[in-house]
């Protein structure tokens, strides 16, 4: 039976295939194909740490900070985790990325997948065992947690730590002294009895009972502990503190202090949930920043401009179209799109309808944009269909042998620029037009291009932070809203 069910999947494929190719051929004769210039860049030299990240802790070491309520934004600048990477490789580093992504993708699938059961494992991330800013973002920390740090300060007097800012979490998190288990961070291990603001969260604390699985100590304190799908985990007492960003103090921040901080974490001291759900960042501060965020993230090898994040109203980009975001009964943290359709060449792929990115009442399907997952997965159907359409498209482009996870590469060694088909994401009421570096990517530094879109036998598809380059992505949590506006990170 599974060999008759295989061949009748590649019979459907083939079909599909062959459609493609007539859809293409006849729209060929009557509407041109449109197509867009990818100028080449190999995969740059391992990047040196964004200056804006180095701040002299003079700049924001301000004793008495006013904790000003009204502060309009903060925006920060942001680097990718590849920064804290020494004598590598461009092709190593690219490697890694996509492991990271593999860890990154199993993790969210492994959320939706028990939050559909019925299981309490999505919300705020966590269980238990035994009015604006801007910043710049760095990648890192967990295997499946992100790949953007940022410098934030934590305590009073703050002390500078890298922290991890990450879509698909919800909690904020640090390395705390005394360790029972800490892996190497950067930074000193944040050390809360030096500092005057830290506090404690008693077991009956309605914070407390925010979380998924509270637990709690002998001394009635509250416990928490976030699990990611690596394996990775961190516990510890859950408690409030004050951080602050280039100067502006937030104060009363819920936050974990983990003692016990085990698995693949690397470099930085702790992370910024940035999800949908009531305990993350954005959340917390709603009153103050207006339950607003934004980033833009770039390419290092292509832009000498940073990353960043704002917060705030500022973070509302005017040139940003929008989406409305749809809602997981089962699932609070992620921030789920309706993707209607794609277009290749200026032509929708047959085949590609909302239909097959639909959220169901189980919680099972849907799309999300995540800042943390680098490579866009698709439902398998769909991603079959763009794929073909674009490779129709780009036929007159030297085929190269699959690479990775990708099944559809170039050799175009030798080229400094190329025509490839313009692809378009079409969300509810906001079409997306990907730049062609979004999508066409080198893998090593001999020419070798790549198709950034993968397949997944999932139903819940991920838009990755690769086809989100050079757009600023609007979280308008208040207004129920995504925008991309492109061209966003000057």
């Amino acid at each position: 039976m599974e060999g008759k069910a295989k061949a009748k999947v590649e019979k459907l494929a083939f079909i599909f295939s062959f459609l493609l190719l007539s859809f293409f051929s006849s729209a060929g004769a009557d509407k041109p194909l449109q197509y867009q210039s990818l100028v080449l860049r190999p995969l740059g030299k391992n990047p040196s740490t964004n200056s804006e990240l180095s701040w002299a802790e003079t700049e924001t070491k301000i004793e008495n900070l006013p904790l000003s309520e009204t502060e309009p934004t903060i925006a920060l600048n942001l680097e990718h985790r590849d920064v804290l990477a020494f004598n590598a490789t461009p092709e190593a580093l690219f490697n890694l990325r996509l492991q990271r992504d593999t860890f990154r993708v199993e993790s969210l699938l492994k959320m939706a997948a028990a939050a559909a059961a019925g299981k309490r494992a999505g919300g705020n991330g966590t269980r238990v065992r035994g009015k604006d800013f801007s910043s710049s973002v760095t990648s890192g920390l967990a295997q499946g947690s992100g790949e953007y740090f940022t410098r934030i300060g934590v305590g009073t007097p703050p002390k500078y730590v890298y922290m991890v800012l990450d879509t698909g979490s919800d909690i904020v998190w640090i390395q705390c002294a005394p360790c029972r288990k800490c892996y190497s961070q950067t930074d000193p291990v944040f050390d809360p009895k030096k500092s005057v603001s830290f506090s404690g969260i008693a077991c009956g604390s309605p914070l407390c009972h925010r979380l998924d699985s509270p637990g709690c100590n002998s001394k009635q304190s509250c416990l928490y502990e976030v699990a990611y799908g690596d394996g990775s985990f961190t516990i510890g007492e859950f408690s409030t503190e004050t951080l602050t960003f280039r100067g502006t103090r937030v104060a009363k921040v819920a936050l974990g202090c983990g003692h016990d901080n085990e698995g693949l974490f690397v470099g930085a001291a702790g992370l910024l949930g940035l999800g949908r759900g009531r305990l993350s960042f954005p959340t917390q501060t709603g009153r103050r920043f207006g339950r607003k965020f934004s980033y833009c993230l770039v390419d290092r090898s292509a832009s000498s401009k940073p990353s960043s994040v704002v917060f705030g109203e500022s973070a509302v980009s005017r040139t940003a179209v929008f989406t409305p975001l749809i809602t997981n009964p089962k699932l609070d943290t992620f921030y789920y799109l309706e993707l209607t359709g794609i277009s290749v060449g200026g032509a929708r792929v047959p085949g590609i309808t909302a239909s097959l990115f639909k959220l169901d009442a189980a919680g099972n399907g849907g799309v999300i944009v995540d800042s943390g997952t680098s490579v866009t997965r698709l439902t398998r159907r769909a991603y079959i269909g763009l794929r073909d359409a674009f490779r129709a498209g780009a036929a007159d482009l030297k085929r190269a042998p699959n690479y990775s996870l990708f099944d559809t590469c170039f050799d175009l060694s030798g080229k400094t620029e190329v025509k490839v088909p313009t692809v378009v994401m079409h969300f509810r009421g906001a079409d997306v037009s990907l730049p062609a570096a979004n999508y066409l990517i080198p893998v090593d530094t001999n020419g070798v291009f790549c198709f950034a879109f993968a397949g997944t036998m999932s139903g819940l598809s991920i838009i990755g932070n690769i086809q989100q380059q050079g757009f600023r992505v609007v979280f308008d949590l208040a207004g129920s809203r995504v925008g991309f506006a492109p061209r966003g990170c000057a």
